[in-house]
């Protein structure tokens, strides 16, 4: 009895030393999980709310994760502020093809920004889209982290494909994801109202 008693004993402090692989403020959604927060750049990013895409409504097409150094809870905030913000999305299907995202992002971004704006930043956004060039598959990642000063980088797949300087191209990049016409439920849940 005392040596049952003992082992139990030893059991319990083994797995009370065990660090836990869910910390607080993580968050699952589509079957991944966003850690609660993330170091950026020398900064603490805290995810501000996560996210899933569908199309046709059951075709999950990725799980984002919104992280910033300040909470937002507006649109207008997620767009405009300056503080490093980062999108992380885990791709969840095969069908997201590089002509497809190369193509839905212009439509999107072109229907949330000022046709002017649109006018004068084509080349970034040619550069920009020139760097979707492989196909996304489950499991695959695409991250794009804004730094006031530096400007909007992205990561494809995890490779670093370049940087667009300066604010104004990031800020039409963040209108993109909370415009006006932007997916509300995404909107929603990337400002943490989901």
């Amino acid at each position: 009895m005392r040596r049952r008693y003992a082992i139990i004993v030893v059991i319990a402090v083994s797995l009370s030393l065990v660090p836990c692989v869910c910390c607080a403020g993580d968050r699952e959604i589509g079957g991944v999980t966003f850690p609660g927060e993330k170091v950026v750049a020398g900064k603490t990013l805290t995810l501000n709310g996560v996210a899933l895409l569908k199309k046709f409504g059951f075709v999950k097409v990725y799980a984002g994760g919104f992280y910033c150094e300040r909470p937002v809870t507006t649109a207008e905030e997620a767009i405009t502020s300056e503080q490093i913000k980062q999108f992380h999305l885990h791709y969840l299907t095969d069908k997201a093809t590089a002509v497809k995202l190369r193509e839905g992002f212009v439509e999107l971004l072109e229907d949330n920004n000022p046709k002017e704006m649109i006018d004068a930043h084509r080349s970034e956004i040619e550069t920009y889209t020139s760097w979707y060039d492989k196909d996304m598959a489950p499991g695959k990642t695409s991250v794009t982290t804004y730094e006031p000063g530096k400007g909007l980088t992205l990561v494809w797949q995890g490779e670093v494909k370049g940087t667009i300087p300066g604010d104004e191209f990031a800020q039409m990049y963040f209108r993109y994801v909370f415009g006006d016409k932007a997916d509300e439920s995404i909107t929603k849940g990337y400002l943490g109202k989901e």
